[in-house]
Formats: structure tokens, sequence, C-alpha cells
């Protein structure tokens, strides 16, 4: 939630001193009770902790406002629109989340690198060009110009024709198909 807290930060400033008790937000506020425990239920069933609620109630009250701010109109059911802004940011509570394991796990990996014996290199090493041998050919040619020819997917739609979309599409195919091999052979 540390995304939402220093967006949250951005929109509270001068206001920071208007606000009593928690819960007394005054007539100015965009959310009513109701609205706000909707909100609150939506970002807790959304899997946002408790400790971060108050932080994504703020959220939705400054897009509340910015949206006002912006004159554009304000949504017809304010509530129903409150609760889909909630659902988007424990979205991305979670997102963000991943994000910090995926640098934590990558930092982890550079102060104790792994480095797999040679037998279980070459194992490896056989099961992807196994793998490879079964994939049809124009997957086959973009995961080797991609993987092994290190070349970039605007370079690779350019040499073969082909818009980079495709290329990305049959990336993806090969690469979730050899994936899919290389767990049935239980190489990884």
């Amino acid at each position: 939630m540390a995304v939402l807290r220093r967006m949250a930060r951005r929109g509270q400033g001068a206001d920071r001193g208007d606000r009593g008790v928690r819960g007394d937000h005054g007539a100015d506020d965009p959310l009513d009770a109701a609205q706000e425990r909707r909100v609150r239920a939506v970002l807790a069933l959304g899997g946002v902790p408790q400790a971060d609620l108050p932080d994504g109630v703020q959220q939705v009250r400054l897009r509340l406002l910015e949206r006002a701010a912006s004159g554009r109109e304000a949504p017809r059911d304010v509530s129903a629109w409150a609760a889909v802004v909630a659902s988007n940011l424990a979205v991305d509570w979670h997102r963000a989340k991943r994000r910090q394991e995926r640098v934590g796990e990558r930092l982890a990996q550079l102060r104790h690198p792994e480095h797999p014996s040679g037998e279980d290199t070459s194992v490896l090493s056989v099961a992807v060009a196994q793998g490879l041998d079964e994939l049809p050919a124009a997957q086959r040619q973009v995961v080797v110009l991609r993987f092994y020819a290190d070349l970039p997917v605007r370079s690779i739609a350019a040499e073969l024709g082909i818009p980079e979309g495709t290329v990305k599409s049959r990336l993806h195919t090969a690469v979730r198909a050899l994936r899919a091999r290389l767990h049935e052979d239980e190489v990884v």
C-alpha cells in the first residue's frame, strides 16, 4: 500500500489539519459513511491488509476530488464508481506486492547465485533442443532469433516482414509450449 500512501499524501497537504477524529471528514467529504464502508469492504475483500485500508479509502477520496477539480462531472452512482476504483486499487496493491517480491528474489539471487551442475545444464539443453524440434517452424524461428541470436522483437519483425505483435504472439505461444514440455519431462 506504499503506492497508495504516497498517492494519498499528495492530496492531503493543506486539508490535513481540517480533519478531526477518524471518520469526521466534514461537509466537503465526497464519500458518505455508507460509501466509505463499501470502499473498505471492497478493499478488504480484494486482499488489502487492514492496516492499509485507510490509505485506500483516502485514495478513492482523492480520485473523486481530482475528478471534480478537473471539471469532469461527478459519476452518476458515486457508490458504484468508488467500489470500482477500490477494486482497481486492490489489484494495483497486489501488482506492487508481486513486483516487490520479484525484486527481492532477484536481489537474493545476486547475493547467492545458483550455479547448476554440468549434468543439470546438459539435461536442460537436451530437453530444450527436443522441445524446439517439436515446435512449428514459425514459432521455432522466432524463439531462435530472440533467445539464441539475441535479437529484439522489432528487429525480428523487420527481418521476417511481419508485425511486432505477431512476433510477440509466436514467442508467447512457443515459450508456453516449451515450458509445458519441460514440466512434463520434469526437467524444471
